[in-house]
């Protein structure tokens, strides 16, 4: 009865939403990325870097939107790196990706440190507030879920329909796919699979750090290291829950928002007393992982992810 009554709360799905945004924009960034055959690993440093330059860019005196611009620049920075030495150089995606997730950290923290020195608690900024939409935000249950949120969240939906239809509808998004699935193809076609991958991780990474400044943009008011806290790793599976399609993964995103939004009510209710609490932020994470395991068996992996392309290889 706990449980019921939480999925039928207009408050429990717009928190869903809200916990979601950030895993979309990260997750739409990766599948771009592994679309165009290259597996981005460096997507959790890359999200924190976001966090902090979209928070820094505001607190320095930039807008919000200006703001959510430098975060996307950065990304794309750190997207720059990776493309590099996984691309033309032909390095190991994963060791590479690993190595972008502690350099932009480590450099995240040394920005911070030099910019702050004396500072024991993050400044706060002046954040994105909700914008309800008129006549729609008052729908019962979705309403206030998807019509009155902040205009971050309605840009991540946005980005999930514009990176559908340039994969699917565009001659872009068909490089894209073709250069991820079958490069030689591409590259018969006059066509530099280099720059098409390099493009896309590029891109992929601006989304990334965009996820990661929703945390501070958005979500909350203020920056600090432990808020990304796995979200990039989750992203990953994601992407193969969502079968590498942009309206799945959207699902996905939802999915493991909404289980961790009643893991949180849950501690509140007569059976959060009884149950150790790491019980519930354990729940989450192990629901996603079953649902992972059911739908990868159907999912159809890019057949040269993590491929090295050579030109004039067969």
């Amino acid at each position: 009865m706990d449980i019921l009554e939480i999925l039928l709360t207009a408050s429990f799905w717009t928190a869903a939403i809200r916990i979601a945004s950030p895993l979309i924009f990260a997750t739409l960034g990766e599948l771009i990325c592994e679309r165009a055959g290259v597996l981005n690993l460096g997507i959790e440093g890359i999200m924190v870097a976001g966090a902090f330059a979209g928070w820094m860019a505001v607190y320095s005196g930039l807008g919000l939107w200006p703001g959510v611009m430098v975060a996307f620049i950065v990304g794309m920075g750190f997207g720059l790196v990776h493309s590099i030495l996984t691309v033309p150089f032909g390095l190991s995606q994963h060791v590479v990706g690993l190595g972008v997730t502690l350099l932009a950290t480590s450099s995240t923290y040394y920005a911070y440190r030099l910019a702050l020195p004396e500072v024991t608690s993050p400044p706060k900024i002046e954040a994105f507030q909700p914008l309800e939409i008129p006549i729609l935000s008052e729908i019962p249950l979705i309403g206030p879920a998807l019509f009155a949120q902040t205009p971050l969240t309605y840009l991540a939906f946005a980005m999930v329909l514009i990176v559908s239809i340039t994969l699917y509808r565009t001659p872009l998004g068909l490089a894209v796919r073709a250069a991820g699935e079958n490069p030689q193809a591409v590259a018969a076609q006059g066509l530099s699979v280099t720059a098409i991958r390099m493009g896309a991780v590029m891109i992929g990474s601006g989304l990334m750090a965009i996820g990661g400044a929703f945390l501070t943009m958005s979500a909350f008011n203020s920056f600090f290291f432990e808020m990304v806290n796995g979200r990039g790793w989750i992203c990953i599976a994601l992407v193969v829950f969502g079968a590498w399609k942009p309206g799945k993964a959207l699902l996905g995103a939802i999915l493991f928002a909404a289980f961790d939004a009643a893991q949180i009510r849950l501690q509140q209710t007569p059976l959060g007393a009884n149950v150790p609490y790491q019980v519930f932020l354990m729940m989450p994470y192990f629901l996603s992982i079953l649902a992972l395991v059911v739908m990868s068996r159907r999912a159809e992996v890019p057949a040269a992810l993590m491929v090295p392309f050579n030109k004039g290889e067969r």
